[in-house]
């Protein structure tokens, strides 16, 4: 079946959906991973690292709500293939990311110790165990999976977790772990940002290291265009740039490299997964293709009519909620001038998530 222009379209938006994902809730994992890398024995600096991202935690979220939707309408034999074979993996991740919101809601409920090092864990886990299971899920959508002829999956949960899936794994938690500890140094004063560059200059040779093999394998091994030798090369020159930048102390370049890193490897597994959405490595015929697993053409021109409307709503206000935390927690307010509309609009803003 040839490919409609509609369909390109869509993939290429859910491509970035999911590169967007990565690097907004990528920071928000690494900075849960901190809760023991950096604020081990120590309850401010947990208190602190979790203020970085307490504001836009729940946004960032949004980006995997309509990326999901989107694979659910406009390939819907993708999302029910998906899900015969990844249906463990993702309700995994699923129930990490509920405990993650009890986690959020609830630990400043009580100054218990124990009640909140528990919730500490849930926040500790709830950033490793999803970056790893969402690299090894998208190493294995590029890789292929075994699928019947009926598009169930066949392949088994441990044989998700073969060595190229697991290096996606590794490979995934390197990066957003290093993401948000760049973060982390962007956001934070005093001892914790000195410490966070300190990690953050430690953390950038192995994931550039384990990001080179990982992205050079997939290249190789599973790419269907040399194309996406383009974002690969995109990605390495960033993670060098995001070590030299750490090593100036340049905080905000560091943090801008670490985005661009994740953004074009995201960029070079669409690209080389394209035009397929699922392969299968048992009988090539019955993997998935773009033009195989789409909805229809009506179907994807009124979703696109309604992206066309309301995208521009969601980063607009993203946008301005990153404005308005820009700060570094605990920094000082704009002394006593007189307030503008603005002004008191985003203080209202800042109230409503106690970061005033």
């Amino acid at each position: 079946m040839d490919m409609t222009a509609l369909q390109i379209t869509w993939f290429c938006l859910i491509a970035v959906l999911f590169a967007g994902y990565f690097v907004l809730e990528g920071f928000d994992f690494g900075v849960e991973m901190n809760v023991l890398a950096l604020g081990r024995g120590d309850e401010e600096r947990r208190d602190t690292l979790l203020r970085t991202i307490g504001p836009v935690w729940d946004g960032n979220q949004v980006w995997l709500l309509v990326a999901g939707a989107s694979i659910f309408a406009a390939f819907p034999e993708w999302y029910a293939s998906l899900f015969s074979g990844f249906y463990l993996a993702l309700l995994v991740l699923l129930l990490l990311l509920i405990a993650r919101v009890c986690a959020f809601k609830y630990r400043a409920k009580s100054q218990n110790p124990t009640w909140r090092t528990t919730w500490d864990w849930v926040h500790i886990l709830s950033g490793f165990l999803p970056a790893l299971l969402w690299g090894v899920a998208f190493a294995n959508i590029v890789r292929g999976v075994d699928i019947n002829d009926e598009r169930f999956v066949t392949t088994s949960l441990l044989g998700l977790l073969n060595p190229f899936g697991l290096l996606g794994g590794i490979t995934f938690v390197l990066l957003f772990w290093l993401h948000g500890t760049a973060y982390t140094a962007l956001k934070t004063q005093g001892d914790l940002r000195a410490d966070a560059n300190r990690l953050a200059g430690r953390l950038a040779i192995p994931t550039i290291v384990v990001g080179a093999v990982f992205l050079i394998w997939n290249q190789l091994a599973h790419s269907n265009t040399a194309l996406s030798w383009i974002p690969l090369l995109l990605a390495a020159v960033a993670l060098v740039a995001a070590l030299i930048a750490n090593r100036m102390g340049r905080e905000g370049a560091t943090f801008v490299a670490t985005s661009v890193a994740i953004l074009m490897a995201g960029v070079q597994m669409f690209a080389g997964l394209f035009p397929d959405v699922l392969p299968a490595r048992n009988v090539a015929a019955n993997g998935l293709t773009v033009a195989t697993a789409s909805s229809s053409e009506h179907t994807l021109f009124v979703m696109l009519m309604a992206v066309v409307f309301l995208l521009p709503i969601v980063l607009a206000y993203q946008i301005w909620a990153y404005w308005v935390f820009r700060g570094r927690v605990g920094g000082d307010d704009e002394g006593d001038r007189p307030e503008t509309l603005v002004q008191r609009a985003t203080r209202g803003y800042r109230e409503a998530f106690d970061q005033s």
